[in-house]
């Protein structure tokens, strides 16, 4: 049983550039994250994330946790809107899909989910890029975690960390 989050940010913290994490993400970090994608059994993000992410093609289910009625990115036939809280998905889709199970959503729901000790790591990708918006402290978020290894692929930094088992 695993729940993994993702996330990659600029070098001075920043999460989108022109309001993508598209464009603070490099080529080493699409790699890995893609590879990551093919790993699990879904993928949950939130309502946001859909809205400004491209999510049209997924490797497996996609579930959106968001008060919305209207599922932003009916082109994947593999998503599901959920009505639901972000643990509540969690639940459900290790019921419905299986045991492993990738965070994609933003740092909001990342925080909450860590706050509810749901996480069993982060994957953190810090890329050279700088300049963005949606600032956060990659830092603090780290150290929320009991341990973590560091790799390095073409200046982006990869943060491999984990919480201890529950």
């Amino acid at each position: 049983m695993s729940t993994i989050a993702t996330l990659v940010v600029g070098r001075d913290g920043s999460t989108t550039k022109d309001a993508t994490s598209r464009n603070i993400s490099s080529s080493a970090d699409r790699a890995s994250f893609l590879n990551r994608r093919r790993q699990v059994d879904v993928i949950i993000i939130g309502g946001n994330t859909a809205r400004s992410e491209p999510y049209s093609r997924t490797p497996v289910p996609l579930i959106i946790c968001s008060r919305s009625s209207i599922n932003p990115v009916v082109e994947n036939e593999k998503s599901e809107l959920w009505n639901c809280s972000p643990d509540e998905a969690i639940d459900k889709a290790r019921k419905v899909f299986g045991e492993n199970i990738l965070i994609e959503g933003g740092y909001s729901m990342i925080s909450e989910l860590l706050d509810a000790n749901l996480l069993d790591g982060l994957e953190l990708s810090v890329t050279p890029e700088t300049g963005g918006e949606g600032f956060i402290d990659w830092k603090e978020l780290i150290a929320r975690f009991d341990s973590y290894e560091i790799t390095e692929d073409e200046g982006t930094f990869f943060y491999h960390a984990i919480k201890k088992q529950k």
